[in-house]
């Protein structure tokens, strides 16, 4: 069968790595998290006291990126999950502590570059379906099928707050908002790949949609590429 590139980008919280789980499953691609990658490398900031009072200590974070060893690792038939030098960081990575300092990592040119250059060959043979907040307009500029992927910001803030709780985080419905509009702020207006929407995505605002519907909407634009029918 035709394999293709998939590129999922959008806003935080909006269920991109849910979706892109499901359709590489579906379609036996290779899945890639690449926010997972940037939580990883915010991980090891904080771990190595990069990290303080809402600012990241830029330059000890680049000079410290050659000792940065990231790596998907099979668990099961049809998961992934990251590795830090090493080490399984998969539930590390998803608390908020985390989320509060990625989105300043992720404005560091030399930690983007590092990250699209592995991102770019892991996507090397097609069959991949990628999602992140740049993968349409820079890692993969020629992907066959390009979603974005949009919600309400209360919308999204709702969602992970049920999610955090589910962790056993104890966090506040106004904390995850503040840090949903935060993050939003900063993927938008940061000067190296910011979040935007490329010409040719296709755009799913998913504030009232279930993740069934969502998947299927999903799918069926992905069965049109392959099939050649678009």
């Amino acid at each position: 069968m035709h394999k293709i590139t998939i590129a999922i980008d959008g806003y935080s919280s909006t269920g991109k790595s849910t979706v892109a789980k499901q359709l590489a499953d579906w379609l036996a691609y290779v899945y890639v998290d690449t926010g997972a990658m940037y939580r990883a490398v915010t991980l090891f900031a904080m771990q190595n006291n990069m990290v303080a009072e809402g600012k990241v200590h830029t330059s000890k974070l680049i000079a410290a990126l050659p000792n940065i060893q990231l790596e998907f690792r099979k668990k099961g038939a049809d998961t992934a999950e990251i590795h830090l030098n090493g080490e399984n960081v998969e539930k590390d990575i998803r608390h908020l502590s985390v989320s509060e300092y990625v989105s300043p990592v992720a404005t560091i040119s030399e930690v983007r570059r590092k990250l699209v250059e592995q991102q770019k060959k892991m996507g090397e043979g097609k069959g991949v379906v990628m999602d992140g907040r740049d993968i349409g307009t820079v890692v993969f500029p020629n992907a066959e099928l390009k979603i974005f992927m949009t919600a309400s910001a209360q919308q999204r803030a709702e969602r992970r707050y049920k999610e955090l709780l589910a962790h056993g985080d104890t966090v506040t419905y106004q904390e995850v908002l503040e840090n949903v509009q935060e993050r939003d702020h900063i993927d938008t207006t940061r000067e190296d790949s910011p979040l935007r929407k490329a010409e040719d995505a296709i755009e799913i605002d998913n504030s009232d949609m279930n993740l069934e519907d969502q998947f299927h909407t999903i799918l069926q634009l992905a069965k049109d590429r392959i099939a050649g029918r678009v």
